[in-house]
C-alpha cells in the first residue's frame, strides 16, 4: 500500500537489510512489506535463515517481493560488492551487529566500524540509495549502569564517551567489560557513519536509531529466546536479565520499526540521531502489571533496589510526531500493551 506521505525513496522500491534474521529487523520487515515496498535480507548462512521466507513471510516471498541474498563475513574486504551496486536499492537498514560478549575490544569494535564503513562505500557507489538507517542503541548515548539512578536529559548530542574509555583500557579483559565493549562499538560505528557522510557527501542521508530495552510481540518462536522473550520469562518465574539489568526504560518492538520507517521515508529526518524509549521498566514494574493482568497466579516476590530510570528525551515531541504521521500513533506505547504482547501466544 503507497504510503499517504511524501516519501524520500519510491514507492515500491527495494529496500536492503541486513541482520534480517533479528528481532527487530523482522518488525521492519514486516513494515516495509506492508506498505508495499520491496525487501532484500542480507543474512550470513542463506540455509539457517530460510525460515524468514518459508514461515514467517511465505505470501510475499512467492509473491517476489522478499528474498535473501548471503554474506558470510559482512567484515570482508569489499563484502557488500556484489550485493548494493547495481541493486537498484532505494534504502540500507543496518541491524546486523558484532555481538558475541567479548570483552576483548580488539575483537568487537574494529570489526563493527568496518562493517558499516564497508556498506557505506558500497552504498555510495549505487545512485539508487537514498537513505541509510543504522541501528545502534542507548548504550551509545549514555551509561544505564552508571547513570540510570541520576536524572539527565539525552539528546542527539550525547554520547557515551565513557564506554569508549573503559571499553580500550588496558588488560585484563574481564567478562564484566563486554557490555561496555558492545556500547563503545556502537559509538564508535555511529560517529563513523556521520564522519564519512560529512565528508564523502554521498548521494544518501545517515540516521540512526538508539532504543533502550525493546518488549513486544515475537513475530516467529525464534526470537523468544532473546530479548523478546524476557516479558514470558518472567511470567514463568525465570526473570534472568531483566533481573540484572540496570535502570532503563522500555520501548516497544513495534514503535522501534516505526521509527525506522521514518527514518527511511520522512524527507525531513536527515543524517540525525532518533532516541527511542518509552517509559520506565524494571522487574518490579513488571511483576505489578502481572499481578494486575492474572490475579490468580503466584509470581516471583519484588526485587530489592530497583531504581528509577530517570533519563529523558530531550527532542520527544519530535519523535512521537514521526510516530504519528508513520505510525498513526497517539503516543508510544505503553508498558502494559507490551506487557500483553510479550504474552500473546507462540507464533
Amino acid at each position: 500500500m503507497a504510503s499517504q506521505n511524501p516519501t524520500a525513496i519510491p514507492d515500491g522500491s527495494l529496500v536492503l537489510i541486513t541482520g534480517a534474521t533479528s528481532y527487530l529487523a523482522s518488525h521492519a520487515i514486516k513494515d516495509f512489506l506492508e506498505r508495499g515496498y520491496r525487501v532484500r535480507g542480507i543474512v550470513r548462512n542463506l540455509s539457517q535463515a530460510l525460515w524468514l521466507t518459508e514461515e514467517l513471510f511465505p505470501l510475499f516471498a512467492q509473491s517476489g517481493v522478499f528474498d535473501l541474498v548471503e554474506v558470510p563475513d559482512l567484515a570482508a574486504s569489499n563484502a557488500f560488492d556484489k550485493v548494493i551496486p547495481n541493486s537498484n536499492a532505494s534504502a540500507i537498514l543496518h541491524f546486523a551487529t558484532p555481538f558475541d560478549f567479548s570483552p576483548d575490544p580488539n575483537n568487537v569494535i574494529p570489526q563493527a566500524v568496518g562493517i558499516v564503513l564497508g556498506l557505506l562505500q558500497a552504498a555510495a557507489r549505487e545512485p539508487s540509495v537514498k537513505r541509510f538507517v543504522y541501528t545502534s542503541t542507548v548504550g551509545a548515548v549514555y551509561s544505564p549502569l552508571a547513570q540510570g539512578g541520576v536524572p539527565i536529559t539525552l539528546t542527539k548530542d550525547s554520547w557515551n564517551d565513557a564506554a569508549v574509555k573503559a571499553a580500550w583500557a588496558p588488560p585484563p579483559y574481564e567478562p564484566q567489560r563486554a557490555i561496555l565493549v558492545y556500547a563503545a562499538s556502537k559509538v564508535e560505528a555511529e560517529r563513523a557513519m556521520f564522519k564519512f557522510v560529512n565528508d564523502e557527501n554521498p548521494g544518501f542521508t545517515a540516521t540512526a536509531v538508539n532504543p533502550f530495552f525493546v518488549i513486544g510481540s515475537a513475530l516467529h518462536k525464534r526470537h523468544l529466546k532473546g530479548t523478546a522473550g524476557w516479558i514470558r520469562n518472567v511470567y514463568n518465574g525465570e526473570p534472568g536479565m531483566v533481573a540484572m539489568a540496570p535502570p532503563g526504560c522500555q520501548v516497544n518492538v513495534r514503535d522501534v520499526a516505526v521509527l525506522h520507517v521514518a527514518a527511511t521515508l520522512d524527507p525531513d529526518v536527515k543524517n540525525e540521531r532518533l532516541l527511542a524509549w518509552a517509559e520506565p521498566f524494571n522487574m518490579n514494574r513488571v511483576l505489578a502489571i502481572l499481578r494486575r493482568l492474572y490475579p490468580d497466579r503466584k509470581f516471583i516476590d519484588d526485587l530489592p533496589s530497583q531504581e528509577p530510570c530517570l533519563a529523558t528525551i530531550g527532542n520527544e515531541d519530535r519523535l512521537l510526531g514521526l510516530l504519528k504521521k508513520w505510525g498513526g500513533r497517539d503516543g508510544w506505547i505503553s508498558l502494559e500493551q507490551g506487557v500483553r504482547e510479550g504474552l500473546s501466544p507462540e507464533p
